[in-house]
């Protein structure tokens, strides 16, 4: 390798590291915000209805829907206005969501606050594409890294959105978690700074040399595409059915306190984002499809748990590898998917991708609630078993494929 080629590496690499730091940032501050929403929204929603409790879970069905609408957006501002912008409207929604979620709480209107968690799901949605953008906006051997660092941002937001509840929880007393909602506005606005100085590298440029971009049927039809979105939906949506039923299942089912729930879910959130220190390295090592596998063995480990009782340590037990499963599956998977498309096909792959994705995650978080008012928290871990067994045959198929097709 020469010097001019050492020299334009190490500048590529020193502009990666600067925007997946401000990326980081603007994922920890506006990461929080979900953690928040499902760590109250459920019971927020249970205490406004009446005698069918089997909707408590819509506001969160509304979040996820927002995150699915939102990965439509997304894909289609940041090829009108650029990631940077799109990014920065995203954070404008969810600020406006939370306060609107604030003024709905105190007018006791449920459908308004089911409105009103879409729209910050919708800057969830936003949120999302975070990840692919430090991925996208960094050379190839640096590209796991770049994601694991921004999901590692999430330590910050497990700690920040559980917390923000805590403490403001009755600060716009009797109505309760209303002043938690308020509290985000300003916090989601910061995140605005941060995403402002972005120098994001322009996408769907074809250079010079470069392959023809391939039809979006030709690219999802690839074994390696479908595992990947398969196991990264499954490893997704398990983790929101549980996480979104589990409160309902500390405070309604079992008598803990609402705070016990809350730090159960921050411990879960920081389970989720923690091991991203490390799993960029394990990606590199040992190949992605060994650590989707590995996280499809620890959300079995879950289910154990989770079905094992109903103490306090059974359900942060069980929340914290629902976390760590799901860092590892999702991680790994998205890494999978990534690999799969040639760089001018980013935003058409990634659209179609988070739609399927987010739709599904929004379907599991509306079946939580109804599964645990109809059958109950131990029903609710059984489910676990056939999707991981599932994506794990996947996976295993995809490494089969790749040993008698190495690259």
């Amino acid at each position: 390798m020469d010097a001019t080629t050492q020299g334009g590496l190490e500048k590529q690499l020193s502009s990666a590291k600067r925007n997946v730091g401000l990326l980081a940032v603007a994922q920890a501050i506006l990461g929080s915000a979900p953690p928040l929403a499902f760590a109250v929204g459920g019971l927020a929603g249970f205490q406004m209805l009446g005698a069918d409790k089997s909707l408590a879970t819509a506001p969160l069905t509304g979040f996820n829907v927002g995150v699915a609408v939102g990965a439509v957006v997304v894909a289609l501002a940041s090829r009108f206005l650029g990631r940077r912008e799109s990014f920065m409207i995203g954070a404008l929604t969810g600020a406006l969501g939370a306060a609107l979620a604030a003024f709905a709480l105190i007018k006791s209107d449920f459908w308004l606050f089911a409105f009103a968690l879409m729209l910050m799901g919708l800057c969830g949605g936003f949120t999302q594409k975070i990840r692919f953008a430090a991925a996208d906006a960094s050379p190839s051997f640096y590209k796991g890294k770049a994601i694991s660092w921004i999901l590692a941002a999430g330590i910050v937001s497990a700690i920040l959105g559980p917390q923000v509840a805590i403490w403001l929880k009755d600060a716009l007393a009797p109505v309760t978690f209303a002043g938690a909602f308020l509290g985000m506005v300003p916090l989601l606005l910061c995140a605005i700074v941060a995403l402002y100085f972005l120098k994001l590298p322009a996408q769907n440029v074809k250079a010079a040399g470069d392959e023809p971009t391939r039809p979006l049927r030709e690219i999802v039809m690839t074994q390696r595409f479908a595992t990947g979105m398969v196991c990264g939906i499954g490893s997704y949506a398990l983790m929101t059915f549980m996480m979104t039923g589990a409160p309902l299942a500390m405070v309604i089912g079992c008598g803990f306190s609402s705070e016990l729930a809350t730090l159960g879910i921050q411990w879960h959130v920081i389970a989720m984002f923690a091991p991203s220190f490390f799993t960029g390295m394990l990606i590199g090592r040992f190949g992605a499809e060994k650590i989707v596998a590995a996280g499809l063995l620890i959300l079995m480990a879950c289910a154990v748990v989770a079905h094992a009782g109903v103490e306090l340590w059974n359900f942060w037990g069980a929340l914290v590898l629902l976390g760590i499963g799901w860092n590892f599956g999702f991680i790994g998977a998205t890494a999978i998917v990534a690999s799969s498309y040639r760089p001018a096909e980013a935003d058409k792959v990634q659209g179609f991708h988070d739609i399927i994705l987010f739709t599904t995650v929004a379907l599991s978080s509306f079946s939580s609630g109804k599964v645990f008012t109809a059958f109950g928290w131990s029903v609710m871990n059984l489910l676990i078993w056939p999707v991981t067994i599932l994506c794990l045959v996947l996976v295993l198929l995809q490494l089969r494929a790749a040993s008698r097709n190495p690259a």
